[in-house]
């Protein structure tokens, strides 16, 4: 059930604990939700001067806060309305004792905050003085109830002689529903003050209230962002101002200084999949004009683009795994996202340690392939440049592209899916669409074909090999439990440049090393290219690539030699550990302000697989981890032999009999249920050789109630696979003993 509510903490103070010098003694409520409040449902306009100090209210309802409907946490239960209008006075005895202020808002869908007739906050509605009827712009969910801390807005020392006065003052709010048929609202507040004398002067802050978080400087850059009171959906983007305090290397940027790394408007909206449950959201930015169109600039020191990622470490409390793989991508000589990290505000809320991110495009600095433009259908301008991807999709908005006929192991049911990532779905034509499925169908069909060994009409044919490979090691390494089925990326450039398809950028390795409780995701042993013999019950499986390559001596002794490069120099035990400790080193404030805002160090966060206490302690989990991995990787990439034969369960129908088995020779297949087209029978022996191939019509299975008789006298006794493909989405292989 959707909640309507509001939730506000207003308290003063000199500095947080962070700031040494810190004249606060201790933190009283002013206000809170269980006082009496005079409030108005929002039926009608109220009069214009209702926000101040000295309105009369006495025609108003009065009750016990806060007010709304539709759910348990109401101290006074009202009709359904579109908003509503909240007062309440207190009086400050002495504005020499309070040292700042910060408003917590927590509230859904929208509100305004005014402290004596003057506007100190407002989130998810735009105009001056919204009226009664007017609407949230988009839904926002209250957190407190949900155990998330409130948005803060903080008045500082300077700006409390213009905002309160010593005496009666008055904090008067209204609360903004999104549409007229929502199902609940709520409006709690509270106000709390901070305090330089030791004496009880107020009521008792409730026991969840934590002090702001408080710093004047920060070795990272800082970005401001303001909505100008407007929430931030999912989608779509909303506009907003964005500008960056960097003032270059090895210098500390102030919270009072001008913006130098960026200055000016964006579009901003959440972005992720099940990420979007944490209170910490990610973003995705949009470099906008004034006017609102598309600019690209040079951010943080990054290759100009217009659209940029705002990543939010939560579930990892490293804070680094994404930056550390990405690093090691970059080490294999390829292009991968570059990253910042930086401290957050929206709104003058403090957000915690971000990492501002490349988003993978197709540029000159970032996927370097030919530019595909619409009228490109045929010779060489069709034939790149494309970015595919495969991950999660909804099948409806999103995630248009194509099926692979070709089922991965265990997976009946699964089939691998195919996105159109550039020319985005809604630009590509139908002739390139077709292209680059057919190119990548091309690959796959021969990759499980009988000749995929073959160094010129194999698999060979249509990948880098070497692309394939460092994307293993980097899936490996990390054992993600989501790689090769989840943020895989695959590009193409036309053939007159490159005509070989490759794999990456690598991207979102947050449940990486170890942080996954789930598939194996924890352990430092076994093959993460295992995962559908692991989590056969999962929607998205691996392709079957990675098995088959497996069978290919000269790739796993490329893979073998490769890996041991590798582990000479930038993958060596020292060098990755060293990188570790450098990003310690850079987070070691940064990060205590992130826990102060987000206090879940000792806390399970899904999908931890281990919790620490402390920072170090999960810092020192992950590079026991690593050394670990490494040591287990050593030894069995080492001890890699290719396997002979075909794959053992490419099964996409579990309808195929074949019998008898052990034969000395004759044997019959029968379907259970009829293929969907004409197919065909190869007969390979233990080192992968055609012994037989037939291609038979489907007619002929009907008048042979549904089997096929095969009799021969030329196989000798040993195993043998057969293998029964119709074309099409049925592909079986089984074992063979003949006597």
């Amino acid at each position: 059930m959707r909640r309507f509510g509001f939730f506000l903490i207003l308290y003063f103070c000199y500095s947080s604990s962070i700031n040494a010098q810190n004249p606060i003694d201790h933190w009283e409520a002013v206000v809170k939700a269980q006082n009496s409040w005079m409030y108005f449902p929002g039926t009608s306009e109220p009069a214009n001067t209702w926000i101040n100090l000295d309105f009369n209210a006495s025609s108003w309802n009065e009750g016990q806060g806060g007010f709304g409907y539709g759910d348990a946490d109401d101290g006074t239960t009202i009709n359904p309305v579109s908003s509503v209008y909240l007062r309440i006075k207190f009086t400050i005895n002495d504005l020499s004792q309070i040292e700042k202020a910060v408003l917590l808002a927590d509230y859904d869908d929208a509100y305004v905050a005014y402290l004596n007739g003057k506007e100190i906050s407002r989130s998810g509605i735009t105009g001056n003085r919204p009226s009664y009827n007017q609407y949230a712009t988009s839904n926002h969910e209250a957190g407190l109830y949900q155990g998330i801390y409130p948005d803060e807005t903080i008045i500082t020392k300077t700006e409390i002689p213009d905002r309160f006065v010593a005496g009666e003052n008055v904090l008067a709010i209204q609360v903004h529903n999104v549409n007229a048929t929502s199902s609940d609202l709520s409006s709690n507040f509270y106000l709390s003050v901070g305090l330089n004398s030791t004496a009880s002067i107020y009521q008792q802050s409730p026991g969840w209230f934590r002090p702001p978080l408080d710093f004047e400087s920060s070795n990272l850059p800082i970005i401001k962002i303001d909505t100008k009171g407007r929430n931030i959906p999912d989608e779509p983007k909303t506009n907003a101002f964005m500008g960056i305090i960097d003032n270059g290397p090895g210098k500390l940027n102030y919270i009072t200084d001008s913006y130098t790394g960026y200055n000016g408007n964006i579009g901003i909206e959440i972005r992720g999949s099940s990420s979007q449950s944490f209170p910490k959201k990610q973003y995705a930015v949009e470099l906008w004009t004034a006017q609102g169109a598309d600019t690209s600039a040079s951010v943080l020191g990054l290759p100009a683009e217009e659209d940029w990622i705002l990543y939010a470490p939560y579930t990892d409390k490293s804070l680094i795994r994404n930056v550390l793989t990405f690093k090691l991508g970059t080490d294999l000589g390829r292009y991968t996202p570059r990253t910042r990290f930086v401290e957050l505000y929206i709104n003058e809320n403090y957000r915690g340690v971000y990492v501002f991110t490349e988003k993978i495009k197709r540029d000159k600095n970032r996927v370097d392939i030919s530019k595909l433009n619409s009228d490109e259908n045929s010779g060489d301008d069709l034939t790149g440049g494309y970015i595919v991807k495969l991950d999660k999709y909804d099948g409806a908005t999103q995630g248009l592209g194509w099926d692979s006929p070709f089922h991965p192991p265990n997976s009946v049911g699964k089939p691998v899916h195919f996105q159109f990532h550039y020319p985005k779905e809604d630009k590509i034509t139908n002739e390139q669409g077709n292209y680059i499925e057919n190119y990548v169908t091309d690959f796959e069909r021969t990759l499980i074909g009988p000749n995929f060994r073959d160094k010129h009409e194999g698999y060979r044919k249509y990948i880098d090999v070497e692309s394939f490979i460092d994307f293993a090691i980097i899936n490996e390494l990390t054992r993600n439990v989501d790689g090769y089925r989840l943020s895989t990326f695959l590009y193409k450039d036309k053939d007159s440049k490159d005509e070989k398809l490759y794999l990456g950028p690598i991207w979102d390795f947050n449940l990486a090393f170890g942080n996954a409780n789930y598939c194996d995701g924890g352990k430092t042993s076994g093959w993460a290219w295992d995962f559908n013999e692991i989590c056969s019950g999962d929607t998205w499986m691996v392709p079957f690539w990675w098995k088959r390559l497996l069978r290919d001596q000269a790739y796993v002794v490329q893979f073998q030699h490769r890996w041991s490069e590798l582990r000479e120099g930038l993958y060596s035990n020292e060098t990755i550990l060293n990188y570790i400790d450098s990003l310690e080193t850079i987070l070691e404030h940064p990060q205590q302000r992130n826990f102060s805002k987000w206090p879940i160090l000792s806390e399970w966060i899904w999908p931890n697989n281990y919790v620490g206490n402390t920072y170090s302690n999960e810092l020192n989990y992950l590079k026991n981890w690593i050394s670990d991995r490494l040591s287990w990787l050593d030894v069995h990439i080492a001890g890699l032999e290719a396997i002979t034969g075909l794959e053992d369960g490419l099964i996409a129908k579990d309808n195929i009999y074949i019998y008898p088995n052990p034969t000395q020779g004759s044997f019959n297949i029968r379907f259970e249920e009829m293929p969907e087209s004409d197919f065909k029978i190869e007969i390979f022996n233990q080192l992968g050789e055609l012994m037989f191939i037939k291609s038979t019509n489907i007619n002929n299975l009907k008048d042979n109630t549904s089997g096929y008789s095969f009799e021969s006298t030329n196989l000798q006794s040993g195993l043998y696979f057969v293998n029964i493909t119709d074309f099409g989405n049925l592909n079986r292989t089984e074992k063979l003993l003949v006597y």
